[in-house]
């Protein structure tokens, strides 16, 4: 991985939230990358049961102040910054009042999920593209985990389609069987149809349910890793049915020999 550029965006990462399999391999793929010389730049949101002080986060002005427009509202986009003191890896935070500063990441205390979701999403997706814009930093590969991260593949190859900074850069999608219960809001896909975007290319989010989500993912990715042992025989069999490299589920313990494996010889062939 000497000197290849990977970017990793997550749902959610060790140790600025609880450890889950998302959180977990979230932390430990992108360390793997920086032990074996590869350059990662890793995002996620600022939730607010984030600590920031105990986390030591702070506000990047130089990325900050950009408005993103979601579903023809102007959202203003802060960029927040800590670092992973023990492995020196830098997280960079995307954040916004509106839909970050709650003391919860998915639900709310009844354990419904929270109506914007959807809109979350979005933001999430375009403040992370406008963000390493911004950066000018240019990725071999961009590792996707986690359901909240899921729209970003889509985004990529088609509302920044154009964008030159990703023109070679190789989206690679893992799959894991912790995503949610119910749907999130029925209007998802008109607001990602406001973008620009046609509606027969996400017909699979007319239902906005965990796995049409991902569906749409691994869609517009160009490999995908089954990160869990557990993944639903719908989206297995959906994964199936694409021409595209598959890394089928491995145990941790296998991870850096897999993940470096499938990244050199799958991923960047």
């Amino acid at each position: 991985m000497t000197g290849k550029k990977i970017l990793f965006v997550s749902s959610e990462l060790i140790p600025y939230l609880p450890e889950n399999q998302v959180s977990k391999m979230s932390y430990e793929t992108p360390r793997m990358v920086n032990s074996n010389g590869g350059q990662i730049r890793i995002f996620m949101p600022r939730y607010g049961n984030i600590n920031e002080r105990r986390h030591q986060l702070h506000e990047v002005i130089r990325l900050s102040g950009m408005n993103l427009v979601i579903n023809d509202m102007d959202m203003p986009l802060i960029i927040k910054v800590a670092s992973i003191p023990k492995e020196r890896i830098q997280v960079y935070f995307i954040d916004n009042d509106e839909y970050f500063k709650r003391k919860a990441t998915f639900k709310d205390k009844e354990g419904n999920l929270f109506p914007d979701n959807d809109e979350r999403a979005i933001f999430f997706a375009k403040g992370v593209v406008e963000t390493v814009k911004k950066l000018n930093w240019t990725p071999d590969i961009i590792h996707v985990h986690g359901w909240m991260a899921s729209l970003l593949p889509l985004y990529l190859k088609e509302y920044y389609a154009d964008e030159p900074i990703f023109a070679d850069s190789k989206i690679v999608t893992s799959v894991y069987d912790n995503g949610f219960e119910g749907t999130l809001d029925a209007e998802m896909i008109n607001k990602v149809a406001f973008d620009g975007i046609e509606k027969d290319k996400i017909g699979a989010i007319a239902e906005p349910d965990y796995n049409n989500l991902l569906k749409v993912a691994v869609d517009y990715s160009d490999a995908v890793i089954l990160a869990s042992e557990g993944v639903s025989d719908e989206l297995k069999d959906h994964i199936s049915k694409l021409e595209k490299p598959v890394l089928p589920y491995v145990s941790f313990q296998e991870t850096e020999e897999a993940y470096t494996e499938f990244y050199n010889n799958q991923v960047l062939k």
